[in-house]
């Protein structure tokens, strides 16, 4: 494993020299679609996953960040679509973490202003802290100077976000469990390329969800029955879906993840109070899915921790779901997306 407490050669200096008035460095990422899900954390304090996950990288939906460090600012000040986040809120504080953690590696405290954007609902299950974070660490280190390999910039992103280090990658990309006080990142493993799903997004709600994803998992690890089940299953779950991608086997990747996310959501519903993410647009689509399935498409279903239903597609299927899902009452609109590709540095989103 690299060692993150030294920066590379002339860092500090590049750093220090950055001054007031210095232009912004931007990056982009895309959030990413856990088809092997992630639920529960293994260390809590380090962000550390308790089950392997796998996920896919969705083109068509942005985080655009761009950062300026500036000596002349006395706290770092951050806006999230266009509203400026208070220094006190758990939002600001995540984002500060991460920058210190960048900051250290570089030598220098100077203070930072950013400003991120979702072209997609924030915070609403759809992953926008995974493409938020992904493309906070990219700019940061950008403007930093730092030279950070991927498998770096994965474990600073994980720390802030666990599925943010899936998003450094494009395609297919899986993030291993860990135990107490291991600084795992996440590993591509296979480019957008090697299989052309396509992917559906049914928004069944607009609004962020009630209850964060950080704080359900906590009280699902303290209070669901089948948690433990769901830990001690998920390896043989991980190992199934990744020779699914592998082998290009759509049949089997169908299986193991629609059975992945509704053992995560049977522990979500189990817990105490119940963590339900579904409304009625949620099984109203669902129902629509089966019912295409039956009739030969092929497409299967995936959810995170919130209402929005994500529909994977063979190559070529997706112009079908959408019209379909776009019917269902309740679904206020459908996006529709290739896989896409690793967070990178590209001012051209803000321009």
């Amino acid at each position: 494993m690299n060692d993150h407490r030294h920066a590379p050669e002339g860092a500090s200096r590049q750093a220090n020299e950055t001054a007031a008035g210095a232009r912004f460095t931007t990056a982009v990422a895309h959030p990413n679609i856990a088809l092997i899900k992630y639920w529960g954390k293994a260390d809590p304090a380090l962000n550390v996953p308790a089950v392997p996950s796998m996920s896919i990288t969705l083109d068509a939906l942005t985080t655009a960040t761009r950062i300026r460090f500036d000596a002349s600012l006395a706290a770092d000040t951050i806006s999230m679509n266009g509203s400026e986040l208070a220094a006190s809120s758990s939002q600001a504080r995540r984002i500060t973490t991460c920058l210190n953690t960048l900051r250290a590696l570089a030598g220098t405290e100077l203070k930072a202003r950013v400003e991120t954007r979702n072209d997609f609902p924030t915070g609403a299950g759809l992953a926008s802290s995974a493409s938020g974070f992904a493309a906070l660490v990219v700019a940061a280190a950008g403007a930093l100077r730092l030279e950070l390999p991927a498998t770096d910039a994965s474990r600073i992103a994980r720390a802030a976000s666990a599925s943010a280090a899936r998003s450094l990658f494009g395609g297919f990309a899986e993030l291993p469990a860990g135990a107490v006080g291991e600084d795992v990142a996440a590993m591509a493993l296979a480019p957008a390329g090697h299989w052309p799903l396509e992917v559906v997004v049914a928004i069944c709600a607009e609004g962020p969800k009630a209850v964060g994803s950080t704080r359900g998992m906590l009280d699902s690890a303290a209070s669901s029955p089948f948690y433990r089940t769901w830990v001690d299953a998920a390896a043989a779950d991980a190992a199934a879906g990744r020779h699914a991608v592998l082998q290009r086997d759509f049949a089997a990747l169908a299986s193991v993840s629609e059975a992945s996310c509704l053992k995560m959501h049977a522990v979500m519903q189990t817990t105490r109070p119940p963590l339900l993410y579904w409304n009625a647009a949620t099984m109203a689509t669902l129902e629509r899915l089966r019912s295409l399935q039956q009739d030969g498409a092929e497409v299967f279903f995936t959810m995170d921790a919130g209402p929005q239903v994500k529909a994977v597609c063979a190559p070529g299927t997706g112009p079908t779901v959408a019209a379909a899902l776009a019917a269902v009452p309740g679904v206020s609109r459908v996006l529709t997306t290739a896989l896409g590709g690793p967070a990178r540095l590209d001012a051209a989103p803000w321009a």
